[in-house]
């Protein structure tokens, strides 16, 4: 896996491991072209089968969408398929479930994504790049925001203040944030570190002071799913990477390192 096969150790998540039982997240990226692939040829139209999959998981079931027979039947159809093809990569979500209190589903309902909705983010975050990239690599100004938990853990992170948020000053050499900073600038996108933010109100500035703008996510399935339809509420062409597992504080007891799949990222951007 040319130079970067030091990284990709695999991990498990707190609810998900694009690793699964394998050396790499390669056979998920695989897997999720092929499903969409198959998906499009019963929906061809994209961003008529992104809106369904977006409406899914609301109650009452697809509220605010109109519907054919056709429409349901897709759905239907997809849900069945994702079930029997991603479950392998959500094994332990229903664990994590059952450890949540009551209030704290209600309090953080990120927290309490079911299987389900995962395997609808999944799918969703693929739909997304297909249907913004080319838009996204069109745009005058082009930033992303990289998941702090990404970055080296044996030294102290050195990263300095930059415009948006923190921005990577290289330290280590196998640090993933190092590793994905610099694959961003050859590509022309700035790099920022994610930490804490008010998206919504740094797209809406940003939006102001460029013409034309696009945004890149690497982040956990759940949150780059929400910061995707974020950006396309504000008007952003958004593409974005999920993490390999989610491991950060906000998951787990404490931080551990996870992962992010570098060579899916310049297969985007090219």
């Amino acid at each position: 896996m040319s130079n970067n096969e030091n990284v990709y150790r695999p991990v498990q998540g707190k609810t998900y491991s694009l690793f699964a039982e394998g050396d790499d997240s390669e056979h998920y990226y695989a897997e999720i072209k092929r499903l969409v692939d198959g998906f499009l040829k019963l929906c061809p139209d994209e961003k008529r089968l992104l809106s369904l999959i977006q409406k899914a998981g609301k109650k009452p079931f697809l509220m605010g969408l109109k519907t054919t027979g056709a429409d349901q039947k897709t759905l239907q159809f997809v849900r069945e398929t994702l079930k029997q093809s991603l479950s392998i990569y959500t094994q332990n979500v229903s664990n994590h479930l059952n450890t949540l209190s009551l209030a704290a589903k209600r309090m953080d309902s990120t927290l309490a994504t079911s299987e389900e909705k995962y395997h609808l983010y999944m799918l969703e975050i693929e739909l997304v790049n297909r249907i913004y990239r080319e838009e996204f690599k069109r745009s005058g100004y082009k930033f992303a925001l990289i998941a702090h938990c990404l970055r080296d853990f044996r030294p102290g992170c050195r990263s300095v203040k930059g415009d948006i948020e923190a921005v990577c000053r290289g330290c280590t050499e196998g640090c993933l944030i190092r590793l994905g900073s610099v694959l961003l600038e050859k590509y022309g996108i700035e790099p920022y570190i994610s930490v804490e933010m008010d998206q919504e109100r740094l797209f809406r500035r940003l939006k102001q002071e460029h013409s034309s703008i696009g945004a890149l996510g690497i982040a956990c399935i759940p949150e780059l799913a929400m910061g995707m339809r974020l950006c396309i509420r504000t008007g952003i062409p958004p593409v974005g990477i999920p993490l390999n597992a989610n491991r950060c504080a906000r998951w787990m007891s404490q931080a551990h390192e996870t992962s992010f799949n570098l060579e899916q990222l310049e297969d985007l951007l090219r």
